[in-house]
């Protein structure tokens, strides 16, 4: 019967349309049903509108439901066999139904779960898979919709492992032997007493390591725990520069019969803190260089491709960052197994809200009836994955401040303690939560004189609100009010509060901390108080990469044109705008600035203000935001308008050159740190930045003007499952290919200032997915076949339908035109 033993994904055959009630279904008034494959989100081609009740949380997309159904076929074969399911994430609010029969339920959208159905199947007779969705005001930033995660068909013996039950940890490593302790839970679905084996076995790149084998005898209806180690000599260890992975097999057996079995990948590696050396990898000391990222894949939306996340986290790499935090949710299986192959460092997060709401219809509601099981599947989630080494159990949480908040916060810390010990725990904390406000502006003389004093936003280009923020945190009445939630943990997270950093030291010297949510403009800053301070692990900016929704509280929105606080101009702001990578995953003018300060560049880079802006004012600035600058010197129409070059340069001052005619100099560092400022007037040519060190150049760097649009030239940025970019033939079987459009002049350098409409055509063994431009503010759709480019570039995301060729072709409407062929076997 090894035939009828697997995990296979089940995520072909699906169709998605709105629920229909039992009438409607009677009277055949069923309405309009599309063929869609997995992952796959809902609310995306849903239709943007300015009167959306979640405003800019959403991007201005609106809440509603979706249904998903789809036939499984049973054979008769599966009499007395396990069946289940298991989603990696369903949002939100799922209700799963077999045959319209409701057999689960779990309201967290980001939650793997899995469900049991084999009681509900009729041997040899098809069965209806239905899942409901329901979402509307429940999250603060996009969430998307729907089967937007993988899911998996198990099918085994009615003496299986529990689902997620196989976890491998590595208790003891040095550098003769590793050992790693694989522990099984083996279920017994059956009505009498079973004696079985179970076997576990390492490999390294095929060639064997270790076995164990044992006995297990499972009582009826029971669970028994069957735990092993086995030993690896000279252990190559995981890491970020080299994340190397062992393969574990488990089987399940008796005699000849397999009942279950399952791999996984095992990264030998430990994790240690202390507030003297700080965090050590593998006893090697590192300082996190974070990046926030929320979940979202730009123009696809929430879907969570494994070829999306794969380029996402080698394009957050490539910038220079070691980690990330998965804001505020846990993370899909496709990202973490990508953070695993590729060396990146993950803190997973278990909430955004506890028991106080955030938004009207959110998690806070189902928070007491259900945070044990969605804690306990973060853990199960993450403890086999290497690149985990933190657990969040929450961020900004309101309540913290509290009786009711602080208890609960011990409550999970423990419990997340209880179920995996290996690891570090934290939580996001937000001080302007945790201490009472209203008497903190009566001290102050009222609202205003509080606001104004601390808090103004518009002080120093949005730093006044960053200070304020750092001053409340170092208050006396604010160190009370988190001293019991800090001492739950083992790391401390501080959200925009670093002056904790020198203060800790002072007074908690031995309170292990991290930056874990940080003003991106005050990196500098932030990350000399991070090397300065052994007992603080590193800064997570927010955010590393552009995302949907929170739409434009990164942008750039000028009085001139009506803009407001907090979503600037509103609609049709899409993203929030304040990434290091735009939404396709390209690096902005701060990825360069933030590599300087990270000691990972040498070379200056130039920023140059777009001359139209110069001189505006933004209302409310704050410290999201990073200058209104682009990497280009191509500003058709603009000539002789004056504009800002930024030149970020580790040096005293730096030379401006154009067209080799000296433009002057100016100190490095007297606005923000290693940042010098020119205000020129634009004319076409070449700009070269002279970085200088007592008078001595120390690098250099240049910008060209572009001549005019001659072609379009495509590329494939696709990248390994290791992270390394690849143009691999693609999987015939749904594999995904990411082709970028640049608008270029006759030498090849991208003009970015002729954007225009662009129309994409596939052929062949393939479809058409998604179409973005990155554009922070726009009213296009992701579904459409049409796009405008933003500052020369657009990306479109293709997916193979069979064998063959794809042909990817892009065109604008005078004639220029360029296509890519694509294998897919």
């Amino acid at each position: 019967m090894t035939e009828f033993v697997f995990r296979r994904p089940l995520n072909t055959d699906w169709i998605c349309t709105r629920p229909a009630g039992h009438f409607e279904r009677v009277t055949g008034t069923r309405p309009p049903a599309r063929a869609v494959r997995l992952p796959h989100d809902a609310m995306r081609d849903a239709d943007r509108t300015p009167d959306a009740p979640s405003g800019g949380s959403s991007g201005y997309y609106p809440g509603g439901a979706w249904r998903y159904e789809r036939v499984l076929d049973v054979p008769a074969e599966w009499a007395g066999r396990h069946v289940g399911l298991t989603f990696d994430g369903v949002y939100g609010n799922a209700r799963i139904f077999v045959d319209d029969v409701q057999v689960a339920h779990r309201p967290n959208g980001y939650a793997r779960f899995h469900v049991e159905i084999g009681s509900h199947l009729v041997p040899g007779t098809p069965a209806t898979i239905r899942v409901d969705v329901r979402t509307g005001q429940d999250s603060r930033w996009y969430s998307g919709a729907g089967l937007y995660r993988g899911v998996e068909l198990v099918v085994a013996d009615g003496v299986h492992l529990a689902p997620d039950g196989v976890v491998a940890t590595t208790p003891e490593v040095d550098d003769e032997y590793a050992a790693v302790e694989v522990v099984a839970h083996v279920v017994n679905d059956t009505a009498r007493l079973r004696v079985v084996r179970a076997r576990f076995a390492l490999a390294d790149a095929g060639a064997p390591v270790a076995a164990e084998d044992a006995p297990v005898t499972v009582p009826a209806r029971s669970t028994m725990t069957v735990r092993r180690k086995l030993w690896i000599p000279n252990p190559r260890r995981w890491s970020v520069e080299d994340p190397h992975r062992h393969d574990l097999a488990v089987r399940l057996y008796d005699g000849e019969e397999t009942l279950d079995e399952t791999a996984l990948r095992v990264g030998v590696r430990t994790v240690q803190a202390d507030p003297y050396r700080g965090l050590r990898i593998n006893g090697t000391p590192l300082k996190l260089r974070g990046a926030c990222i929320h979940h979202d894949n730009g123009v696809l939306g929430a879907a969570a491709h494994p070829e999306a996340e794969a380029r996402k986290i080698a394009r957050l790499k490539a910038a220079g960052f070691n980690a990330v935090r998965i804001s505020h949710n846990p993370a899909s299986q496709a990202l973490l197994e990508a953070c695993d192959a590729q060396g990146m460092l993950v803190m997973n997060e278990a909430f955004d809200a506890w028991g106080a709401e955030k938004s009207p219809t959110d998690y806070a509601g189902h928070f007491d009836r259900w945070w044990a099981d969605d804690l306990a599947a973060l853990v199960a989630s993450s403890v086999n994955h290497p690149s985990v080494i933190m657990y969040s159990i929450g961020n900004e949480i309101p309540e913290l401040g509290r009786a009711d908040g602080r208890i609960t916060g011990r409550l999970l810390a423990e419990e997340v303690r209880r179920l995996d010990p290996t690891r570090l725990v934290t939580n996001g904390m937000q001080m302007l939560f945790l201490v009472d406000l209203d008497r903190q502006m009566e001290e102050a003389g009222g609202l205003n004189q509080f606001m104004g004093g601390v808090m103004d936003r518009t002080a120093d280009g949005g730093q006044g609100f960053a200070a304020g923020q750092n001053v409340l945190a170092t208050t006396p009445r604010a160190d009370a009010a988190v001293e019991e939630a800090c001492s739950v943990l083992d790391v401390t997270g501080y959200n925009y509060a670093e002056a904790r950093y020198a203060y800790d030291a002072e007074h908690r010297p031995t309170r292990i901390s991290v930056g874990s949510e940080t003003f991106p403009s005050r990196i500098a800053h932030n990350w000399n108080q991070v090397e300065a301070h052994p007992q603080v692990l590193g800064d997570f900016t927010w955010v590393g990469h552009d995302y949907l929704g929170e739409a434009g509280i990164g942008g750039h929105a000028y009085a001139e044109q009506g803009a407001t606080f907090p979503y600037g101009l509103g609609y049709p702001n899409l993203t929030a705008a304040c990434g290091d990578l735009d939404l396709l995953g390209e690096p902005l003018p701060i990825a360069a600035y933030r590599a300087l300060v990270f000691g990972l560049r040498t070379a200056p880079a130039i920023a140059v203000e777009r001359p139209q802006h110069h001189g505006w004012t933004i209302p409310a600035p704050n410290a999201w935001q990073w200058t209104d600058t682009i990497a280009s010197w191509t500003w058709p129409g603009a000539e002789g308008l004056t504009t800002m070059v930024e030149v970020y340069a580790d040096a005293d001052e730096v030379e401006l050159f154009l067209d080799g005619r000296s433009l002057g100099r100016a100190p490095v560092g007297d606005q923000r740190l290693l940042v010098a400022r020119f205000e020129v007037a634009y004319a076409p040519g070449e700009l070269v930045a002279v970085a200088l060190r007592d008078g001595a150049e120390v690098g250099r760097t240049s910008l060209a003007t572009a001549g005019e649009v001659a072609a379009l030239s495509l590329s494939r940025t696709d990248v390994a499952p290791d992270g390394t970019p690849t143009v691999a033939d693609l999987d015939a079987d749904g594999g995904l290919t990411f082709v970028t459009a640049e608008l270029v002049d006759a030498a090849g350098r991208r003009n970015t200032g002729s954007d225009r409409l662009l129309r994409v055509e596939v052929s062949g063994p393939g479809e058409l997915i998604g179409l973005g431009s990155g554009a922070p503010r726009t009213e296009e759709r992701f579904d459409a076949s049409q796009v405008t480019s933003h500052d020369g570039r657009a990306m479109a995301v293709v997916r193979a339908t069979g064998p063959g060729e794809i042909v990817v072709r892009f065109a604008d409407a005078d004639g220029l035109a360029a296509e890519v062929v694509v294998p897919a076997v």
